[in-house]
């Protein structure tokens, strides 16, 4: 008969005990040292080392050689608590699962006052001491707290808030703890290293899951598979059907299913699932795994080498794959709706359906009205726009390629015979003066000398043309640009709407005066509202454009005395826009475009009824550099003639 994995490699000394190295350094410092306290408690989770551990600290103590961190392995007191040994009279194991009681107690007590036959120590080890009853604990109080000098007590419980606290306050308490995975794969590649025994890839990790750290279980389950394999070979056939996890081949062929929105495949393996008697609670913890290291994969350079431990290279390989047939947001959001699937499944009478609904929500992101879903839903369409990572600032210096295509565009485009640009006139003239075009150098020229002359903007070229459809739906989100970069510009721009947009030139229109005259003042800083909304619009849109402020009384429907939108506004040098602004015409005879008045900064100051001050305004900004467009009707002019014409 074979002894079990777990007794023919329990280890023999604290060198060969894995994963307690919180419990095992300062045990062996205390023995050094000759610092050894005359009562122990060892707790923590079953299959971790407890009981080895109090059979390791006996042997030290009786050594020959001992008290010694390294016992001798040859001495008589060795031998017997060896792996292979008998045991010892001086060393008493007692299951206090079934010696709970006062009478045991009281029988552990009276055999605590002998001397020890032969060792240097009488050891007593209490397992599962937690069993043991309140009464007993206080029938074993007394000797617990004044032992004689050659009595030590080990006390080992997997619960050691069940032990009173009397108790507990006489030993020196180690926790032990679940080992390491990684630690854990090590081991156990040893001990088929050892057994000669070879383990296809794949079936190690699978082994150390089902162990969960506990060293005992994790030894039984490679036991197991060993003694049920053919010849030396553990294949990874047989481990998945042993071990109940999903075959990985089912879980690559359920993931990339589920990456390219495969519906019917997904369902189709879904019910091969449950057509095989898989548990279905089983494959949601797998496809969980699953998508933890896609995650991880996702979110490392390396592939995940270093997280993910005994995967083999090609699986690696082929999980970068599928994270980027993923994209992140949608991988966590996909791992949070498996991660819910999985608490409800629990208890639950019909748990195909909860995992059919499960593989429903994760294929339509469009069901989630949550942040995160909204981020699957753009990462899938960027995906099918080719967008490979996040996009750049539209804000940022375009590429050669982009920017020879848009000269291009416009070189195409029929040329627009240049508006005759209009100068400055005397405050008191009756009629405009018009002048013939002007080149832009001129038109330079003719701005007041204290403002410097604003060089055009370079253009910021978008990846197409913007319509006003664009420009709608994005609204919102230029909005939340604005806001980000300046709170009192969106307070201005929050009742603000978008009512047009044609060759660059955006209509906004307002509720309020107030708001209207706040978006149309100019700022030489760059900090005026209508220099925060410009530079949102380029950052989402990736287009610079000039505006058309007005109030919503006037952008709801044009009155017979408002001249319509002309099709497209002049320039003038500085790149921005110039409105043309009607004023009354003749009330006989067909409606004809007036010629276009530009006022000086002085005419603000010498107008006095409401409408010119307001014009002249409006020419300040203008001279400024604001690229403002503002439409105004000017109050007709009566010229009194004299009677009889």
């Amino acid at each position: 008969m074979v002894t079990a994995l777990y007794r023919r490699y329990r280890p023999e000394t604290f060198a060969e005990l894995i994963g307690q190295s919180q419990v095992t350094d300062p045990l062996r410092t205390a023995l050094r040292t000759d610092r050894v306290n005359h009562a122990y408690l060892f707790s923590g989770p079953r299959g971790c080392g407890k009981t080895t551990s109090a059979r390791i600290l006996a042997r030290c103590l009786n050594c020959a050689e001992g008290p010694t961190d390294t016992p001798c392995g040859v001495c008589p007191s060795c031998v017997e608590l060896s792996r292979d040994g008998g045991g010892s009279l001086d060393v008493v194991e007692i299951d206090a699962a079934s010696h709970n009681g006062v009478d045991d107690a009281r029988d552990l007590r009276e055999r605590a006052v002998f001397a020890p036959a032969r060792d240097r120590f009488k050891i007593f080890i209490l397992d599962e001491a937690h069993m043991v009853t309140p009464q007993g604990f206080n029938a074993l109080l007394k000797i617990v707290e004044e032992p004689p000098e050659h009595v030590k007590f080990i006390f080992a419980t997997t619960e050691p808030e069940k032990v009173i606290g009397t108790i507990r306050s006489r030993t020196h308490h180690y926790p032990f703890r679940l080992v390491p995975p990684a630690q854990m794969l090590e081991y156990v590649q040893h001990l088929c290293d050892e057994e000669k025994v070879t383990v296809e890839p794949g079936v190690l990790p699978l082994v150390v899951r089902s162990g969960g750290g506990s060293v005992r279980d994790t030894l039984s389950l490679l036991d197991q598979l060993i003694a049920g394999s053919e010849g030396t070979k553990v294949e990874y056939e047989r481990a998945v059907a042993l071990l109940g996890y999903t075959h990985g081949a089912l879980l690559d062929e359920i993931v990339d299913s589920i990456g390219a929105r495969d519906s019917a495949a997904v369902f189709s393996a879904v019910d091969r699932i449950i057509q095989t008697g898989q548990d279905p609670r089983r494959f949601v913890e797998d496809l969980l795994e699953r998508l933890r290291d896609l995650i991880v994969v996702a979110a490392t350079n390396d592939h995940g080498a270093a997280v993910l431990r005994g995967i083999p290279a090609d699986q690696l390989e082929r999980m970068s794959l599928q994270s980027i047939n993923f994209g992140q947001a949608e991988l966590s959001r996909a791992a949070d709706i498996v991660n819910a699937a999985l608490t409800e499944m629990t208890g639950a009478t019909s748990p195909r359906l909860h995992l059919e609904l499960m593989m429903a929500r994760i294929l339509v992101p469009a069901s989630d009205q949550t942040e995160r879903g909204s981020l699957a839903r753009l990462e899938r369409i960027e995906r099918r726009m080719g967008v490979e990572g996040a996009a750049a600032p539209a804000a940022t210096a375009p590429a050669a390629a982009p920017v020879r295509a848009a000269e291009s565009v416009r070189a195409a485009e029929p040329a627009r015979a240049p508006e005759p640009v209009r100068a400055a006139e005397p405050v008191r003239a009756p009629e405009p003066v018009v002048e013939k075009p002007a080149a832009p150098a001129a038109a330079a020229v003719e701005k007041p000398a204290e403002q410097p002359v604003e060089k055009p903007a370079e253009p910021v070229t978008a990846a197409g043309p913007v319509t006003f459809a664009q420009v709608k739906d994005s609204w919102p989100e230029i909005l939340e640009v604005v806001r980000s970069a300046k709170l009192n510009a969106w307070m201005v721009l929050q009742t603000a709407t978008a009512r047009g947009f044609q060759d660059d030139v955006l209509t906004v229109s307002f509720v309020s005066e107030n708001d209207s005259n706040s978006f149309k003042q100019p700022n030489p800083s760059g900090d005026s509202v209508s220099e925060h909304l410009r530079k949102a619009i380029v950052s989402v849109l990736g287009v610079r454009v000039k505006f058309i402020a007005r109030v919503e009384a006037q952008a709801s429907a044009p009155s017979d005395e408002q001249a319509p939108e002309p099709d497209a506004p002049a320039t003038d040098s500085s790149g921005w826009a110039v409105a043309s602004i009607p004023e009354s015409e003749p009330v006989a005879g067909p409606r004809q475009p007036r010629p276009v008045v530009r006022k000086t900064a002085a005419d603000a100051s010498l107008d006095k009824n409401g409408d010119k001050a307001r014009y002249g305004e409006s020419v300040v900004r203008e001279i400024l550099g604001a690229s403002f467009i503002e439409e105004q009707t000017v109050a007709p002019r009566v010229v009194p003639q004299a009677e009889g014409n």
